[in-house]
């Protein structure tokens, strides 16, 4: 897959080309609907396929009180998107500027002349241009003028409940990740980079743990979550905390795993950690002796868990 960034960037019109215009933000069952249905047409028409998303996301920009915390870095969105068989994902630069192009000025000058679009496939709520005043019947109506088609795509529902990106948000912080797996189709991991951290959980607790340091904005409930965890192409088992490490009176939020069956260094390296299930809630324990106990106890439920549960990854 081809990554663009920036409309400046775009130095040659694509043939045929078959496009989807969101922020993408999760690349859930939603937008992967939307996304297989991007890539069976341009292989239908033998054109190409083309992803439109944005860098901000639009709320920052528009409504940053209301700090949205997102689901996907930009380079996981490219990463998932990649995955999806799209041949080139445009990233545009989202700025006050862009959100006044009037819808008609969006379509001719973006959409059919640099963008030579020939299929346009988004969401069935879609909206676009100066005001939000563009949508589907626009599109469906300017496209008769200039030779391209607009498909409109239903929400993707799970039991009863509409897939979107806010609704995730709100399973992962109540750290309903079974939910969370369900809408994504696939668990929800977040890559982060191994960093030195108190050194408790090998020399205290006979437990060595992972410390993690990641760019994601937005984590699941403090707490403990069985969990899976990918390091150089091999997937590990194992349990991971979230959290203020309350028996040891910490303030700052940290991410700890403890892989099953690893004795390595890890120390620098890149690990991603799939949630699975959460296990119980973080709490403040009497001694280390009742903690270690704990820990114990919650690698034993990690396992009954993993054995019985495995999303796709």
């Amino acid at each position: 897959m081809e990554i663009i960034k920036g409309l400046e960037a775009l130095e040659r019109a694509y043939p045929n080309t078959v496009l989807t215009i969101g922020n993408y933000d999760g690349v859930h069952l939603g937008h992967q609907k939307i996304l297989s249905m991007v890539r069976k047409k341009a292989e239908e028409i033998k054109g190409t396929s083309v992803v439109m998303t944005f860098d901000p996301h639009p709320v920052k920009v528009l409504s940053p009180e209301r700090d949205v915390k997102l689901l996907t870095t930009p380079e996981e969105k490219a990463r998932l998107i990649a995955k999806m068989g799209i041949d080139i994902l445009l990233f545009v630069t989202f700025n006050k500027e862009f959100a006044q192009i009037p819808p008609d000025d969006f379509i001719k000058d973006i959409l059919v002349n640099k963008l030579n679009v020939k299929e346009i496939i988004v969401g069935i709520n879609y909206a676009f241009g100066k005001g939000k005043k563009g949508n589907i019947e626009l599109l469906k109506k300017r496209g008769k003028e200039y030779g391209f088609h607009a498909t409109a795509v239903p929400d993707v529902l799970v039991h009863g409940n509409t897939v979107s990106s806010s609704s995730i948000r709100n399973l992962i912080l109540k750290g309903q990740m079974q939910e969370v797996s369900v809408y994504l189709g696939r668990a929800y991991s977040i890559l982060g980079t191994v960093i030195k951290g108190k050194g408790r959980g090998k020399s205290i607790l006979n437990i060595p743990t992972a410390n993690i340091t990641t760019p994601v904005e937005i984590a699941p409930k403090e707490g403990v979550y069985a969990v899976r965890v990918g390091y150089k192409g091999s997937i590990y088992d194992g349990v991971a905390n979230i959290g203020k490490n309350p028996t040891f009176k910490e303030t700052a939020v940290s991410y700890e795993v403890h892989l099953f069956g690893f004795s390595g260094d890890l120390l620098g390296e890149y690990l991603r950690v799939y949630f699975i299930d959460r296990i119980r809630n973080e709490r403040t324990f009497p001694n280390v002796a009742a903690l270690e106990k704990q820990i114990r106890e919650d690698i034993e439920t990690a396992r009954a868990i993993l054995r019985a549960k495995n999303p796709k990854l």
